[in-house]
Formats: C-alpha cells, structure tokens, sequence
C-alpha cells in the first residue's frame, strides 16, 4: 500500500516588496503533485530569512516570526493526518480547508441546507414569497430535525447519506407519529425535495435521492353536490372545500 505524504515548503513572494523592504512570507503545501498556496500574513526583509534552514534569523525578533511558521506547519500537518484517518480520498485544496476549518462539500448536512434555503426565503418575503410559504418550511424543517433525532439519535444528517430509505422512513414517520394524511405528507416530502435541490445546485450533493421516489397516491372521495348549494358564492366556496 503506498503511503501518502505530504510537503510544506516557506518561501518569499520577492516580486512583490513592500515600503519597509519586506516581502510576504507565503506557503506551499504539495500533495499527490498538486499545489496549494497562500499567504502566512507575515512581512520578512529577505536578508533576514534562510530558505534552506526555513526560518527566519531576523535582529531581536527571530522568535515570534519562527513560532508563527511551526504553528501554522503543525496545524497543516494535523489536518493532513485528520483526512488520512477520516476520509477515502482527499486533495491539496482540502487539507488547506481543514487547516482553515472550512467544512468540505460533501460534510454538508440537511439542516444547514433547509437553515439556508430558509433564511434565504424570509429575506424575500413580500417580494417573491408570501410569509406563509416560509412558515410551511419552517415547520418542514422542525419536522425534519425531530425525525432524525427520533430516528438516528442524533441532531443532524450528512446529505450524503441520504437515500431511499430516509425519505421512506420520513413518511412514515409523519404518518405514524404525526397522524398526517396522505395530501400533507406529500407536501411536505416536495418541500424536502426542493432542499435536496439547492443542495444539488450548490454543489454539496453529487446524486439524487429522489430519483426513484415516487409521491403517494391520495384518495379522494366523490362529493355529490346539490344545486342549491351552488346558489352563491359562499355556498360555492363551500362546496369547493368539500371536494378537497
């Protein structure tokens, strides 16, 4: 089995210097022949730096500049080991989102999709939407989080591990705990549905879940109306409500 390693290279942007004659002080880290760079946010006079020893041998201040490079090399290295012990496959541009403490693509979860989706909506409230499709996701969400805690005994759940049998477990959740018909449990799994969407466009999801799904059938029942009853128009809107 080959091991993976990876390298941490401190060098000087020296195209670039600055009124005090410093340049900034930048690293590299190269894994699997592939690069990543950014700035330390440190500043170096070049006679004051030795690319061969990395560190820095600058008059009465060597030891701030120096702890400052093995702090951000040992956090590299740390989040380097995290992703060999937790992840299948990894690349440059994750190790430095580990060191930032960015959450990758794929660690997204369901509520933080449903928490954007949300917020993102009651910002358009009165404009695009009315407040009670916000209040509707809302409770979709409240529903969601309640499932999975009730379900998997935890407060979140990894988009990618949602599959056919969440969904499936979700509407039998609503139906047997919440005593929701048919109709409503419908609606709810198409707002689920649009959330599993905006995870899709934002790039957090790499497959659809909803793919074989297929909505529930809802019984109606056939209401025979008599004429009399159509006689105005509240009596109409009466009726209109009987055949839902």
């Amino acid at each position: 089995m080959s091991i993976k390693k990876t390298t941490i290279l401190f060098y000087l942007q020296k195209n670039k210097i600055n009124k005090r004659k410093e340049c900034t002080l930048k690293c590299r880290i190269t894994f699997q022949k592939k690069r990543k760079e950014f700035s330390t946010g440190l500043f170096i006079n070049p006679d004051y730096w030795n690319s061969k020893k990395q560190k820095a041998f600058i008059p009465d201040d060597n030891e701030y500049t120096n702890n400052q490079l093995s702090l951000i090399k040992n956090k590299l290295n740390e989040a380097f080991l995290f992703l060999q012990v937790n992840e299948k496959s990894f690349d440059v541009n994750d190790i430095y989102n580990q060191f930032k403490g960015v959450k990758r693509a794929f660690d997204r979860t369901i509520l933080e999709v449903f928490e954007l989706h949300n917020s993102r909506m009651q910002k358009l409230v009165g404009k695009s939407y009315v407040r009670d499709t916000h209040y509707k996701f809302e409770v979709a969400k409240r529903h969601i989080a309640n499932f999975i805690s009730k379900n998997y005994k935890r407060k979140d759940f990894p988009l990618q591990k949602l599959n056919m049998k969440f969904i499936l477990d979700f509407e039998y959740y609503l139906k047997s705990e919440l005593n929701q018909k048919q109709i409503t449990v419908n609606k709810y799994i198409q707002r689920l549905r649009k959330i599993i969407r905006v995870a899709m466009i934002e790039g957090w999801l790499d497959k659809d879940p909803f793919l074989q799904h297929k909505a529930g059938k809802v019984k109606r029942n056939i209401v025979y109306l008599i004429p009399e009853e159509l006689n105005n128009l509240e009596n109409y809107k009466f009726a209109q409500k009987r055949l839902q």
